[in-house]
C-alpha cells in the first residue's frame, strides 16, 4: 500500500494494527469501545481551545487535521504498548513529527482520565472509590509499590538525588498499584520520587485515613508496608514481624516461615497484575518527559483493565 503523506494513515494499515491485538494489547471491540468514549471529548476539548483564543478567522476556518481522532488514538495505543519513537510513528503514519507529538499529548490524559474499568460501564477512578468497593464487594485487595526507570535529572537540579531508588540504586519514579485477589487491575496512583519510601507514599495518598474511618476491608501488603496495620484497626495485612533477630529456635523459625509463605502465596497476584502493566513497554522504561509519566502509568492501568473486564465477559456467558 502507498500511503499518501500529508494525509491519514491509508485504511488497510488502520485495519491492520485493529485487527491484530500484538499491536495495541487490544481487542478491537475495546478499540471500537474507546473511540466512542474518548472522541467526543477529545472533540469537545479541541473546540473549547479553538474558542478561548482571541481570533481573526472563525473556528474552523485554516489548515485541516492530518490525523482523524481514531488514527491519532491508535498513534497513542502504539506508542504505549511499544514505546515506539514518535519519529517513526510520524513515518509511518505519513505526518510531522509534531503532529504526532500534539496527538499523543491530546489523547494520552484523556486515556488517563478514564480510571479502572471493574465491569461494563462502572470505573474506578480514586483510591476513595477503590477502597469502598473492595469493602462493599467483600473481596480482598493488594497494594504494592513498583518503579519504572526514567532519564537521570540534568546536572544541577535541586531534586535530583530524589529521583534515585534506594532498592535499584537508578533513577526511577514509582507508583502504587492496587488490584483484587485475582490480579486485576483497580487503581494506580501518580507517580512520586524513586527515593520516597513505599508506606510513606501509601501515606501521602491517604490510605490510613480512608482504612481508618472506612468500610471493614482487608487489604495484603508486602513487609514495605508493616506498620500500616497497627494505624488501619489491622486492615492492612501484612508479613509476620520476626521477633528473634538471630539465634531464633527451631519451632520459631519454622512457624515463621510458614507464616511468611503462606502470606506471599495470597499476596502473589499483584506481582502477576504488575508484570502486566510492564508489557506496556512505555512502562519497562520511560525515555520521555517526567511530567507526563503519572498520565502514562494511569493511561495504561485503564486500558489494561478495561481489556480485562472485556476478556471475563465471554468466560462468564459460557
Amino acid at each position: 500500500m502507498i500511503v499518501d503523506h500529508g494525509h491519514v494513515v491509508g485504511n488497510a494499515s488502520r485495519a491492520a494494527i485493529i485487527s491484530n491485538r500484538r499491536i495495541t494489547g487490544l481487542s478491537a471491540a475495546v478499540i471500537a469501545e474507546l473511540v466512542a468514549e474518548v472522541g467526543p471529548l477529545w472533540h469537545e476539548r479541541h473546540q473549547a481551545k479553538l474558542a478561548s483564543r482571541p481570533r481573526k478567522r472563525a473556528v474552523g476556518a485554516g489548515a485541516k487535521h492530518q490525523l482523524v481522532f481514531v488514527d491519532r488514538l491508535l498513534v497513542t495505543l502504539v506508542h504505549l504498548r511499544h514505546a515506539v519513537t514518535h519519529d517513526v510513528l510520524a513515518s509511518w503514519f505519513g505526518v510531522d513529527r509534531s503532529t504526532i507529538t500534539r496527538a499523543i499529548g491530546e489523547v494520552r490524559p484523556l486515556l488517563a482520565e478514564r480510571g479502572c474499568t471493574i465491569s461494563t460501564g462502572v470505573r474506578l477512578r480514586t483510591l476513595a472509590e477503590v477502597i469502598d468497593h473492595i469493602g462493599a464487594s467483600g473481596k480482598t485487595g493488594i497494594i504494592d509499590g513498583t518503579e519504572i526507570r526514567v532519564r537521570r535529572p540534568a546536572a544541577g537540579r535541586k531534586d535530583r538525588d530524589k529521583f534515585i531508588s534506594g532498592k535499584s540504586k537508578q533513577n526511577a519514579v514509582k507508583t502504587m498499584v492496587v488490584t483484587d485477589g485475582d490480579g486485576r487491575m483497580l487503581f494506580c496512583s501518580p507517580t512520586q520520587h524513586g527515593s520516597c519510601a513505599d508506606i510513606t507514599h501509601a501515606r501521602q495518598l491517604g490510605l490510613v485515613r480512608l482504612l481508618e474511618g472506612g468500610p471493614a476491608a482487608e487489604i495484603l501488603a508486602d513487609a514495605g508496608y508493616q506498620g500500616l496495620g497497627a494505624q488501619t484497626g489491622g486492615r492492612v495485612v501484612t508479613p509476620p514481624h520476626r521477633k528473634f533477630k538471630k539465634n531464633a529456635p527451631d519451632w520459631y523459625e519454622e512457624m515463621y516461615e510458614r507464616q511468611r509463605k503462606a502470606h506471599s502465596s495470597r499476596r502473589i497476584r499483584v506481582e502477576h497484575g504488575i508484570a502486566h502493566l510492564k508489557n506496556w513497554r512505555a512502562l519497562a522504561r520511560h525515555l520521555g518527559r517526567r511530567e507526563h509519566i503519572s498520565d502514562t502509568v494511569q493511561a495504561v492501568a485503564g486500558l489494561l483493565s478495561h481489556q480485562q473486564t472485556a476478556d471475563l465477559i465471554p468466560a462468564r456467558q459460557v
